[in-house]
């Protein structure tokens, strides 16, 4: 809290003393998430809160009642939560597509001294090693970000980022060597690292998601449409007749961003469950008031409990306790881990970071000419973008692991049959043109199956499998995996194209088909399913292989075993029976009559 009197409560809330002992021993699936039936209706004001960490007075920004906007009805600030959280996203893309056009810049190549690129393997892996060192800051960022949202509240965890962001941004803009901008990647990569873990928990904790499915495709869409933006914005600047200014104008508008989100989010309510940690009950409650329509009463009721769990179980919520468990619950919490880093790995393993950082070396690569390669890049970009939105129809209807896996036989069959037409592509020939166009199009097909199926579930995964007292560190893990993936893939690609070339795109088919079984195997499905549901499979399924802890609960009798398919609503099976119903209806029906008529 940034006001002298909030330090002040909240250091009188860490004085209180507990009149209700805290029990250590493991607990069930109910007790994760504030079951009432596990832990019973408790005395919340009698609860021991931890003291203020005493550095979080030297972070800046911070929830400030005064200050946070008001409306007159919760829906206007649940949608100015989620255009702000559209906006950091946004931002997210932009940095990360941002580097596309700059390293064509021949200005940008002499400074660097990496100029020429092609055949000089020494410069080849200092483009992929400027690119993929801003991967290293995001992993390091994530997890400083995902302490630090526990300890002193998400507004002051996303001012941090942007700090860091705002520095980084600034030095690459003027940058003048290759030490200089590797340097200021890596700053850049700390501060988009912890936006990019913060933003979604922040959001998710704060907005009520009635409509999560519009708010997950509009959240990607702005992803996306940052990374268009950034492309385009080069692509025009490219035009200016001072080279200088082409590459260092798009690099220093992140700025713009950046100021929004830092700024921007001191003017937002801090996350209720945080602020029920720290004793600020009252707090809490208007929060949930400004963002809630109807009686908020059950739900702080659930946070409460929450949160009681979370003082309990205190001691798993650190880095090396989910890693190097001691306990039952600690393993499980490991395990979830591994899901959502490996679910991250794979989402860059199947490609969609070479098509879209080297996209204009692929159609150049097909023949296609510098300028319409930039072009076709561009437009991929868009198409892209606008892909997205299938993504609500494909998660919701057949569940997480059915548009994983089908999505990745989709996108092995197109990089297949357009790593073949690539092969021909880059022969001269009558028929060069032909094939050139065939592999842009499916280029522009590989992104638009990616958008629909890949890009949005291995950042919803980690929010419907970590439990909430520890959802910022599992969202920090999830980073991890992202900036793992993405710095060998844009480490390597280079050296791909010019090493194989078309081959690039086959390696991409092997990849997609290596990625099959593990979604298959170890992945269990989400939709339909609560957190507590979750947990229920992460206690009681004791197999990495999902087919094996199935049949576990199932002869354990639990109802819910089927982890391989989606979880089937209440409305479903009704409307089932009543078809069931119906048809026995008729058929006795024309039982009834059959004599009859033989009469």
């Amino acid at each position: 809290m940034d006001d002298k009197s909030t330090l002040e409560q909240r250091e009188t809330a860490g004085q209180m003393s507990s009149d209700v002992p805290l029990d250590h021993s493991e607990k069930g699936p109910g007790d994760l998430n504030g079951n009432s039936n596990a832990i019973g209706e408790i005395e919340y004001s009698k609860l021991t809160y931890p003291e203020p960490w005493k550095y979080e007075k030297f972070f800046l920004g911070g929830y400030s009642p005064k200050r946070m906007l008001k409306f007159k009805n919760p829906k206007s600030m649940y949608y100015a939560i989620n255009l702000f959280a559209g906006v950091a996203i946004m931002f997210y893309g932009y940095d990360q597509g941002v580097m596309s056009q700059v390293n064509l810049n021949p200005d940008y190549q002499t400074l660097m001294g990496i100029n020429p690129i092609k055949g000089n393997s020494r410069n080849v892996a200092a483009e992929g090693g400027i690119v993929s060192v801003y991967y290293g800051g995001t992993l390091v960022g994530a997890l400083i970000a995902g302490s630090l949202a526990d300890r002193c509240g998400r507004i002051k965890a996303v001012v941090f980022g942007a700090m860091w962001a705002l520095l980084g941004a600034a030095l690459q803009a003027s940058a003048y060597n290759i030490t200089w901008m590797c340097c200021a990647r890596v700053i850049a990569g700390i501060g988009v690292g912890a936006i990019d873990c913060v933003i979604p928990v922040w959001s998710a904790e704060v907005s009520s998601h009635q409509a999560r499915g519009a708010f997950l495709a509009i959240e990607f869409f702005m992803n996306i449409g940052g990374l268009a933006l950034a492309y385009w914005i080069e692509y025009f600047a490219y035009l200016n007749p001072n080279q200088e200014m082409a590459w260092r104008t798009p690099l220093a508008l992140q700025i713009i961003f950046i100021i929004i989100i830092g700024v921007g989010i001191n003017v937002f309510p801090e996350s209720p469950r945080w602020l029920m940690k720290v004793g600020w009950e009252d707090e809490a409650r208007k929060v949930l008031e400004a963002t809630r329509e109807g009686n908020v009463d059950e739900e702080l009721n659930g946070i409460k409990k929450v949160v009681r769990f979370e003082l309990e179980t205190s001691t798993v919520n650190h880095y090396y306790a989910m890693i190097f468990p001691k306990d039952k619950y600690s393993r499980q919490l490991r395990w979830r881990v591994v899901l959502a880093v490996w679910l991250q790995i794979m989402q860059e393993l199947v490609g969609i970071g070479v098509i879209t950082v080297y996209a204009v070396d692929l159609f150049q690569g097909a023949g296609f000419s510098e300028n319409l390669s930039k072009l076709l890049a561009g437009f991929n970009n868009i198409s892209y973008m606008f892909s997205v939105i299938f993504a609500v129809i494909t998660l919701d209807r057949y569940g997480r692991r059915s548009t994983m896996v089908w999505g990745a036989v989709g996108m092995a069959l197109i990089l297949l049959i357009a790593g073949i037409l690539d092969k021909y592509a880059q022969v001269d020939g009558p028929n060069k043109k032909k094939y050139g166009a065939a592999v842009a199009a499916f280029t522009f097909l590989y992104t638009a199956t990616f958008g629909a199926t890949w890009l949005t579930t291995p950042w919803l995964y980690p929010t419907e499998i970590f439990p909430l007292n520890v959802r910022a560190k599992g969202g920090a893990w999830s980073v991890v995996g992202w900036s793992i993936g993405n710095g060998i893939i844009t480490m390597i690609t280079p050296f791909l194209f010019q090493a194989i070339g078309y081959g690039t795109l086959l390696l991409l088919f092997g990849l997609n088909i290596f990625c099959i079984p593990f979604v298959i195997l170890m992945y269990p499905e989400t939709a339909g399913r609560s957190l507590e549901q979750m947990d229920t499979f992460f206690e009681n399924g004791h197999s990495w292989n999902v087919y094996k802890s199935s049949k576990q609960m199932k002869d354990q009798e639990i109802e819910d075993w089927m982890w391989m398919k989606k979880m089937r609503s209440a409305e479903d099976v009704e409307a089932e029976s009543a078809v069931v119903k119906s048809l026995e209806a008729s058929e006795e029906g024309e039982k009834g009559v059959l004599p009859g008529r033989l009469g």
